[in-house]
């Protein structure tokens, strides 16, 4: 998210989560003088998203933005990780997942992460627009808590009802509910929301 207007469109929908691109090679980065609303319903948790940033960085974006969630999407050490979480936010550590995932990697972060985000592994981080195989969690311990995130749509997310005995804390859409980068559309939001919740039903 980065448009104000589209930010209060989907605010209006209650999302738990809403996601802000603090990277700036990525296409929904949302640029040097972005300001979340003000009239931003304090209840929708502030997740800023970033890879490989310095803590300075982020401990900055965190106290301009009032951010509640920090997700690192870029390969970052336990120790990184570490001095991220002594900022007093919540962190989710991303973990990009294909054919050949070792689940083994996540086992170091489990006592320095809040939870993990499983994504499609693929040219961009984030957005890329491709599900992995979700049969691929059935490796997972599940000790920690995990979104889903990568390739999810209106027409595939009642998959997720195969996913009920595991660990899985929310899901993470993205390209799925685009109009174009960092523009969702609210109907397509809605449409998720709806799905979710009759499948929960």
């Amino acid at each position: 998210m980065r448009d104000a207007e589209n930010i209060l469109e989907i605010a209006a929908l209650s999302p738990d989560y809403m996601g802000f691109i603090f990277y700036d090679k990525s296409p929904r980065f949302v640029g040097e003088h972005f300001v979340i609303p003000a009239e931003l319903n304090p209840v929708i948790r502030r997740v800023g998203v970033f890879v490989k940033a310095d803590v300075s960085a982020i401990e900055d974006a965190i106290q301009r933005h009032r951010l509640d969630v920090i997700q690192l999407h870029g390969g970052e050490s336990v120790e990184e990780v570490k001095s991220v979480k002594a900022l007093g936010v919540e962190v989710w550590k991303v973990f990009s997942v294909d054919e050949h995932f070792d689940f083994a990697a996540t086992e170091a972060y489990e006592h320095v992460a809040d939870r993990f985000l499983f994504d499609s592994r693929g040219k961009y981080y984030g957005g890329n627009a491709v599900a992995f195989d979700w049969n691929k969690l059935g490796e997972y311990h599940q000790r920690r808590s995990f979104l889903l995130s990568g390739g999810l749509t209106v027409d595939n997310v009642s998959g997720l009802s195969s996913l009920r005995a595991m660990n899985l804390h929310g899901i993470d859409i993205n390209s799925g509910a685009e109009i174009k980068p960092g523009l969702k559309d609210p109907q397509k939001v809605k449409s998720f929301i709806d799905t979710i919740y009759r499948q929960e039903k």
